[in-house]
């Protein structure tokens, strides 16, 4: 049986990986400044991490939702400590594009409407409902063209305004910072802006964490630097670590009904276990600190470099944009430096990742292959 082939692949095998470095097949050492699209952020088997999820599966891996799961509750404690969202409610699921489907469907159910409006350039999952409100039509198959959604450039205010001013709007759904689309921003007068109008309108807020979220930017949530609160906020990759884990935060303001969601394997032990590790090294460790500085010294290396790359992002949510496409470089870097990063729908964007373990001399790294090949892109752009 052969594998059904949607992946572009790059000729490498990863066998194992140890907190920011990750071998191959034949020993070779790799830097991870890309993390598995942001997933690793407690680093590669981490220890704690490890001992946790083997202590758990020695006593018990999986029962259904039928029955009570302490961890859940722990789990729950634990993020409204953390993250500063007091009386939310979390519903737990698996995967990014679960938990935004998820949100959707409450907002409708909440709202009795149907019509989404998100934002150009976005990504928010590959099902039903996550897809379409996704600005890619290559993955829109006719089926999920169906829902009624209207996609608005950031910081249009008057456009917004008038979108949700027809009462026909069940959801806003944005990213505080664009993963794929290209660590694009809206402002923060947006942002506020944007909030009012959800509320005057009786509109859902939801904010898209997958892939900012859980530490990533310095602050738990990258949205909370805007000074609002979300109806509803997604979350996963980096939750679990490599464990597959979603989730979504619930304001209080919206209510449960039993069934109106349901997840068989969400919130399962095992999940469990993987998310509160997480947390208790993100707190032990003081991540989301580290993460403020190592994008300061980020930041200090690249004006060394005195180059007139543009830097995207915030914390460890990296972007670096040239004035040609990245995708030879990111593969120069892979090959003959053993540097791993991203790319983005920006393909002059390359996308850094890395675990939130990573330390400042890690990104000298990069820095000094970086500074090895970008002379020869200017010789090669000239010679074009």
């Amino acid at each position: 049986m052969s594998l059904f082939d949607v992946y572009s692949v790059y000729e490498l095998t990863i066998v194992r990986g140890r907190d920011v470095y990750v071998y191959d097949d034949e020993g070779n050492r790799y830097l991870d400044l890309y993390g598995g699209h942001a997933v690793i952020s407690i680093g590669h088997s981490h220890p704690g991490y490890v001992k946790a999820l083997s202590d758990q599966l020695s006593k018990l891996a999986f029962y259904s939702n039928a029955v009570k799961n302490p961890l859940q509750d722990e789990l729950s404690d634990h993020l409204n400590d953390i993250s500063a969202m007091q009386d939310y409610q979390l519903f737990l699921c698996n995967s990014g594009a679960e938990a935004n489907e998820n949100a959707l469907k409450l907002a409708s159910f909440h709202t009795g409407k149907k019509k989404i409006v998100a934002f150009e350039n976005g990504f928010h999952g590959r099902t039903s409902a996550a897809v379409s409100v996704t600005d890619n039509d290559k993955i829109i198959s006719p089926l999920n063209a169906q829902h009624d959604v209207e996609l608005l450039p950031f910081d249009d205010i008057e456009r917004f305004e008038q979108v949700l001013s027809n009462g026909d709007v069940a959801a806003v759904i944005f990213e505080a910072i664009q993963g794929i689309g290209g660590l694009d921003e809206p402002s923060i007068d947006f942002v506020q802006s944007m909030s009012r109008i959800c509320r005057e309108n009786g509109t859902v807020l939801i904010a898209d964490e997958v892939q900012c979220g859980f530490g990533r930017t310095g602050d738990f949530f990258a949205f909370s630097c805007f000074g609002i609160q979300p109806d509803i906020v997604s979350m996963a990759k980096g939750m679990g670590n490599g464990f597959p884990v979603g989730g979504i935060l619930i304001h209080p303001g919206l209510k449960p009904k039993k069934g109106m969601l349901g997840s068989t394997f969400g919130g399962n032990h095992l999940a469990c276990t993987s998310a509160l590790s997480v947390l208790k090294e993100i707190e032990n460790m003081d991540l989301m600190n580290q993460a403020r500085l190592c994008h300061n010294y980020f930041k200090d290396q690249l004006d060394l470099l005195g180059t007139d790359v543009k830097l995207k992002g915030r914390g460890l949510m990296l972007g670096l944009e040239f004035d040609f496409p990245v995708d030879q470089l990111r593969q120069t870097l892979m090959f003959k430096h053993h540097v791993l990063t991203g790319s983005s729908k920006n393909k002059n964007l390359l996308r850094l990742l890395p675990p939130l373990t990573i330390q400042p001399h890690h990104f000298d790294i990069f820095f000094n292959a970086l500074n090895q090949e970008l002379p020869w892109k200017s010789i090669q752009r000239s010679a074009i």
